[in-house]
C-alpha cells in the first residue's frame, strides 16, 4: 500500500502556500540518501524553509523531496527520501504535521501483508469487537 506521507505532505504544503504561511519542513539528517549541509545538522536533524521564495525546482514526490536552495550564499542541492521527513508546519503558528517514526519502520515493510480483518461473532447486539493491531 501506497504511504500517506507524501500525499500529506504536498496538501499542508499547498495550504501553508495558499494562505502565504512559510512551509518549514524537518528532515532525519541521518537517514541514508539524505543530502543536506551537514553543518546545519542538530541532534540528527535540519530544519529546512522550503517557501517558493527560498527555494527552486521543488519537487515533492512520492519517494523524494528535493529542491536547490542557498546556504550562507552557496547553492546547494538538497534531496531526502519522503520517509527522512519527519515534519512540516507553519512557521508563523506551527499549524502542520509531524509524522510519527512508527510510520518509517512500516513503509519500509512491503512484504509483509496488512493482517485480514477479525469477524466478530454473534447477533450484533454486543459490544463492538475493535482492536488495534500493529
Amino acid at each position: 500500500m501506497t504511504s500517506t506521507r507524501p500525499y500529506l505532505l504536498r496538501a499542508f504544503y499547498e495550504w501553508m502556500c495558499d494562505n502565504e504561511f512559510t512551509p518549514y519542513i524537518v528532515l532525519n539528517a541521518d537517514m541514508p540518501e539524505v543530502e543536506v549541509p551537514r553543518q546545519f545538522v542538530e541532534n540528527g536533524q535540519i530544519i529546512l524553509n522550503i517557501s517558493p521564495e527560498a527555494v527552486d525546482e521543488l519537487e515533492l514526490g512520492n519517494d523524494n523531496v528535493s529542491f536547490q536552495a542557498r546556504f550562507s550564499g552557496v547553492p546547494r542541492t538538497i534531496a531526502a527520501p519522503v520517509k527522512a521527513v519527519l515534519a512540516i508546519y507553519a512557521h508563523e503558528n506551527g499549524q502542520g504535521v509531524v509524522f510519527s517514526e512508527e510510520e518509517v519502520e512500516e513503509e519500509g515493510d512491503d512484504e509483509t501483508p496488512p493482517p485480514a480483518p477479525t469477524k466478530t461473532s454473534g447477533k450484533g447486539k454486543g459490544k463492538a469487537n475493535l482492536r488495534i493491531v500493529k
